[in-house]
């Protein structure tokens, strides 16, 4: 098995370490991620310069560019031999509900799935302990199950794991995304130019956040683990929004 290897939070980041170490004998690792963080870089890909590529003593490669390029180049252009998965991480903090909309992380892991991979996001809900061998023993047990899942098409896993050791995790539940509060406000500030600057401001915290969810299940010490599905249509809402276009003025006929 040939195991392609990202992250978001840069090729040096010690998640990403434990995630090459904890899953070094199960497959031929190739690991390929962005030269410095790119938390909340999403789905981006770099259009408008061409990428660089370094390896490093330790065999990993970095590319001067997002998640999205790292998975994009390794899969079409970086190596001759074929990837039979790509898992990505471990995120140095949590992807939960709203978050994966954001993040590198997942966005390293859907790119995989577009490309025609099946994908694992997996990150650390980090309160300090920093357990990312924990994470790393989670995605092993995974993929070495001896049963295949299938998910079908533009169908990844989101895995969140506890910060905790691995004897102390209460389990694992598949869950469905959360959502979370609206975010806090910008947080202003002045640089030594005298001009006025702005942080963005912390997410906000479970606001759908029941059992069933992402969020429950790791405040209860479960491992969640959601399928996310990349088609992003509304197909609960299509036959009332047809109706409601054809009822406008000017519509036309033949509304599909």
């Amino acid at each position: 098995m040939r195991i392609l290897l990202s992250n978001d939070d840069g090729v040096h980041s010690p998640g990403l370490i434990a995630l090459y170490e904890g899953l070094e004998g199960l497959g031929d690792l190739e690991v390929v991620a962005p030269d410095r963080d790119h938390s909340g870089a999403s789905n981006s890909l770099t259009l408008n310069r061409p990428l660089t590529v370094e390896q490093h003593p330790n065999g990993f490669r970095s590319i001067d560019g997002t998640p999205t390029d790292c998975v994009h180049l390794a899969v079409n252009g970086l190596f001759r031999e074929p990837f039979d998965r790509v898992v990505s991480g471990i995120n140095t903090h949590a992807n939960l509900g709203d978050d994966i909309i954001y993040s590198g992380t997942v966005a390293a892991a859907t790119e995989g799935r577009h490309l025609g991979l099946p994908a694992i996001a997996v990150s650390l809900v980090n309160d300090g302990h920093f357990h990312y061998e924990t994470a790393a023993r989670v995605v092993r047990v995974l993929l070495e199950s001896e049963r295949p899942l299938v998910l079908g098409p533009r169908s990844i896993l989101n895995v969140n794991v506890p910060d905790v050791p691995w004897d102390e995790l209460a389990g694992f539940r598949v869950t469905r995304l959360g959502h979370r509060e609206r975010a806090e406000g910008a947080v202003p500030m002045t640089c030594p130019r005298g001009k006025e600057r702005y942080w963005i401001g912390a997410a906000g915290e479970g606001g759908d956040a029941g059992p069933g969810t992402d969020f429950h299940a790791v405040r209860e010490g479960y491992v969640s683990i959601t399928p996310v599905h990349i088609d992003m249509t509304r197909h609960d809402v299509l036959s009332s929004l047809r109706e409601w276009v054809g009822s406008l003025p000017d519509s036309g006929e033949g509304v599909a």
